[in-house]
């Protein structure tokens, strides 16, 4: 339902006296016009949605006033483009900021048209509005079925909201629509999309900043489950269509899945400085301490007096804290979760006695951190050198079983070779043979991590140097097999026995093709059969 809008004719202010424009601004294409008579505070302007405050006045063209707000002494309040004004001040009030004064002229179309509003106005009237823009309180519908619909109370600080798996802590109360309180918390700590509390406060903290406070108007759907005491016990406090709850977010704290797979996480407990990070050969200084679920220490480094040194991805300390510790900035402080059962066994890491799955603590800091001279740097003979000697760090991690770690080192290594145009015929040998022997070795990494597809594409690059070449041909059969490119799996395993007829363990891959190439068939043979009988 519409709601006039009326209006005095000279609301009579203490303001200084108005800067007039002499431009008439048209809004639209239907002859809604705008005169700014002050300009607005700020470069925002309200959304659809947003609940605005103005101050009005208004009257028909060379007609009779309207109310006005000010003789209510208090601004009129209502929805953005929710249809509870004239259209004419929807769209108008749309554009304005806050503290902005406006006269509108809105043609009949965009008010009451050709009935009018009786007996005041008359059909077919153009109504003159005074509008000054005193506030307005953003509203969203966050789910976009109107299931949660927030109303910010008080702005919040900085740009960063929470994401799913961050740690945050909120304020809460809920109250049914009769004013009935059905539970409050002062500080209660949660993970956002963990489940606890309601679907409303998990969907609605992800949109606020730290310290914001908001109103959510939360439909049945959206409801509590078992964070209320009981849901007969809600019915018989009254209905609960429509929830009211007053949320604020205290704090909220980074947590960051390392590499993807829950099994190592980073929350951070202070923030570092600046934006870069300690990559693959970095010496960093760190201060870190390792606690089992008990809270029992099983393993310290560093002090602030003398902090621990070492050199990333050199297999020197724990794995995981290791890919942790690379995602810092320098000054972070953080938590670091690690399931035990990701560690690897190595004199740095927890011993057997440890449960399988359990989760272990590293409090971390990262004091400072020297990345590697860069490979851009370098004169031509120490890439090469740089090259073969990441090349034998990534062999000795690779006959130690630490194929992550082998297959890091043999990307550094490429890196240092991989695009370079000012090595001499000599040296472009040499790089050669050291481009097939890490892509090679690398293969045989991801073959043991297997990521098949990798695989193929690194025995690819090798091929393009030396088609022949038997290892490629055999590693990229074995990658082919495994994704099911049965096809392509077979030309390289013939090809390469072309190459070496000798060779035992291809002709064991060719084999392992042709079984599964027959299986392959006979299930087709078997499906076909099946949707003829049923055709039949």
């Amino acid at each position: 339902m519409e709601v006039s809008l009326p209006s005095i004719s000279n609301p009579q202010t203490d303001e200084q006296p108005l800067n007039l424009s002499k431009h008439v601004k048209e809004i639209g294409n239907h002859g809604l016009t705008k005169r700014i008579l002050r300009r607005g505070s700020s470069w925002q302007t309200p959304f659809l949605g947003d609940e605005v405050e103005v101050n009005y006045s208004g009257h028909i063209e060379g007609g009779s006033s309207l109310e006005s707000s000010l003789e209510k002494e208090a601004p009129f309040k209502f929805k953005l483009g929710q249809g509870e004004v004239i259209r004419g001040l929807d769209e108008g009030v749309a554009t304005m900021k806050k503290g902005e004064r406006a006269i509108f002229k809105i043609p009949p179309q965009l008010a009451y048209g050709e009935v009018g509003h009786p007996p005041l106005i008359p059909p077919h009237s153009t109504l003159i509005f005074d509008v000054e823009m005193v506030s307005w309180s953003t509203i969203r519908d966050i789910t976009g079925d109107g299931g949660v619909l927030k109303k910010i109370l008080t702005e919040g600080e900085g740009w960063a909201t929470p994401k799913d798996g961050d740690e945050v802590s909120v304020k809460y109360e809920v109250k049914l629509e009769n004013g009935a309180m059905v539970s409050n918390s002062e500080c209660v700590e949660f993970h956002v999309g963990d489940g606890n509390l309601c679907p409303a406060i998990h969907k609605a903290v992800k949109t606020m900043r730290k310290n914001e406070k908001a109103e959510l108007s939360v439909r049945f759907f959206y409801g509590f489950g078992n964070q209320v005491e009981s849901r007969e016990h809600i019915t018989r406090s009254g209905s609960w269509d429509s929830i009211t709850i007053l949320l604020e977010l205290l704090s909220l704290r980074s947590v960051i899945d390392i590499v993807g797979d829950k099994k190592i996480l980073k929350k951070v407990i202070s923030a570092g400085e600046g934006l870069t990070y300690p990559n693959e050969g970095s010496l960093v200084k760190v201060i870190y301490v390792g606690k089992r679920e008990d809270g029992t220490i099983f393993e310290q480094n560093g002090c602030k007096e003398e902090p621990f040194e070492y050199t990333c991805l050199q297999d020197q300390i724990n794995e995981s804290l290791d890919k942790a510790i690379m995602s810092m900035k320098k000054g972070e402080k953080a938590q670091v979760f690690v399931l035990s059962d990701d560690t690897q066994e190595n004199s740095h890491q927890v011993s057997q006695s440890n449960n399988s799955n359990s989760r272990l603590l590293y409090e971390v800091k990262l004091l400072d951190f020297t990345k590697e001279t860069p490979f851009w740097k370098m004169e031509t003979k120490e890439k090469i050198e740089a090259c073969e000697k990441k090349k034998q760090e990534g062999n000795t991690l690779f006959k130690a079983g630490k194929f992550w770690l082998a297959s890091k080192k043999y990307e550094k290594a490429v890196k240092y070779i991989e695009f370079n145009h000012a090595f001499s015929d000599e040296e472009n040998q040499v790089a050669k043979a050291l481009l097939v022997s890490c892509n090679l070795n690398n293969a045989a990494c991801k073959l043991k991590l297997e990521d098949y597809v990798e695989v193929a594409s690194l025995c690819s690059k090798v091929l393009e140097l030396d088609p022949c070449n038997v290892k490629a041909l055999y590693r990229r059969s074995q990658a082919y097999l495994q994704t099911c490119n049965l096809d392509k799996a077979e030309n390289d395993s013939r090809k390469a026995l072309t190459i070496d007829p000798s060779n035992r363990d291809i002709k064991l891959v060719l084999h392992m093709i042709k079984t599964k190439q027959k299986e392959d068939a006979l299930y087709q043979a078997q499906l076909f059969g099946s949707m003829i009988s049923k055709m039949v």
